[in-house]
């Protein structure tokens, strides 16, 4: 039965990139780039992933998170996602991606988006699987902030084709963003809806 289910032609529609980080990819870019993390053994980050609730999720999500600094990182962890695609015929991805993640820490917009985007090009060339971006904006942030992001991402647009929401739902209601998401359809991005806790955003 999972031959025949891999075998099948699929579309991953809900997808948050950095999300996908396998324990062993977070343990070689950590090390490359020299960052500690609390986890002490790949076997640690794998057990981390059987979380129970959204902050569990999130605490893992972070912290793998922390470790991306170089557009060869985002690159590889990209990658890494869009081969296991082929492997399970998944043909076409939607992937979303927390520029605010990274951009708090002091990585460059520009970064992010090209190491992403160029494992996305070459993935549809090398792997035949196709794949747009969604820009996520950060829930526990404020929306001024957001439309930071949004200013951030414009000279880069023709490499995202939509805008959604993620983290930490309790107490951020997608009215909070009501402004930054009329602003951002303006400038041709697709709104998505991201079901959760507290309903669609």
């Amino acid at each position: 039965m999972l031959n025949f289910i891999n075998q099948l032609p699929k579309a991953e529609l809900h997808l948050h990139i950095e999300g996908t980080f396998e324990p062993e990819l977070m343990f070689a870019i950590a090390k490359r780039n020299n960052i500690e993390i609390k986890y002490n053994s790949i076997e640690e980050i794998r057990e981390a992933y059987n979380f129970n609730c959204l902050q569990d999720f999130l605490d893992i999500y972070y912290a793998g998170a922390a470790v991306l600094i170089h557009e060869q990182d985002f690159y590889d962890l990209t990658w890494s996602y869009l081969e296991k695609c082929a492997e399970q015929n998944v043909r076409h991805t939607e992937i979303m991606f927390d520029p605010q993640t990274h951009t708090k820490r002091g990585v460059s917009f520009e970064t992010i988006i090209n190491g992403i985007s160029r494992a996305c090009k070459n993935a549809e060339l090398k792997l035949n699987v196709s794949s747009l971006l969604i820009m996520s904006y950060l829930r526990h942030l404020s929306e001024e902030e957001a439309f930071e992001t949004l200013q951030e991402s414009l000279p880069y647009k023709h490499l995202i084709k939509a805008v959604g929401l993620d983290s930490s739902e309790k107490g951020n209601p997608p009215s909070k963003f009501k402004n930054v998401f009329e602003a951002s359809v303006k400038e041709g991005y697709i709104p998505v809806a991201h079901a959760g806790e507290e309903g669609p955003a």
